[in-house]
């Protein structure tokens, strides 16, 4: 992968004791700066959705080291994720946000290089991630 994974690993371990209000921050943020995104959680349990984003890093960050179980665990989650009316433009948000809320619950430690290597390390799920989906949405034919 290409990735700084021990950097990773170390960085998501200071942060998980404070996952509850990571995810709290994350989703803050996204609903802030991203409020055309609101409408696809109406419904939604925010409790349970919360729990479901820590989840997802916390197999993410464990299986770093393991692309043959990260890459189709990816892959199934960008599949999944169309139904929930996500689409490739917002990619993008959720990545902002997640990097934004990361950089404000870990507070002083957070510095540039982590900015980078979680930047990357959302490039490549975002890949995966799209795939999935790619591999599940039916291909337009003129």
């Amino acid at each position: 992968m290409g990735l700084n994974v021990e950097l990773l690993e170390r960085s998501f371990a200071a942060v998980a004791p404070k996952a509850e209000e990571l995810a709290e921050v994350f989703y803050g943020h996204l609903f802030a700066d991203f409020p055309q995104v609101k409408p696809m959680f109406e419904n939604v349990d925010m409790a349970e959705q919360k729990k479901k984003l820590i989840a997802s890093l916390v197999v993410i960050v464990n299986n770093l080291r393991k692309g043959e179980v990260l890459v189709p665990t990816l892959e199934q989650l960008g599949a999944r994720h169309l139904d929930y009316g996500a689409q490739e433009e917002h990619y993008p948000a959720v990545g902002q946000s997640l990097i934004k809320a990361l950089a404000q619950v870990t507070g002083d430690a957070w510095n540039e290089e982590l900015t980078q290597v979680w930047s990357e390390a959302y490039a490549v799920i975002t890949e995966h991630m799209l795939a999935g989906a790619a591999k599940r949405s039916p291909v337009a034919t003129v």
